[in-house]
């Protein structure tokens, strides 16, 4: 699974939980918006920022480039 595979799974099960929120019909106020933005928003970008990369530089390289500087 890659890393944009599991932010767009998010995304849809967030747009879900919103339209399912209208639908029910509670009161929308600023304060709810905001949290439902919040609750979108950071977890993607927690996992983004946590997700390995696709070449990961072992410590010897590290230390071998550090040297070439």
């Amino acid at each position: 699974m890659t890393r944009s595979k599991v932010i767009q799974t998010w995304f849809a099960a967030v747009l879900l939980v919103a339209v399912a929120a209208t639908v029910l019909g509670p009161s929308m106020t600023i304060g709810t918006a905001a949290l439902l933005l919040a609750l979108c928003l950071i977890p993607p970008f927690v996992v983004f920022m946590l997700w390995p990369s696709d070449k990961a530089s072992t410590l010897a390289e590290t230390i071998r480039d550090a040297k070439l500087r």
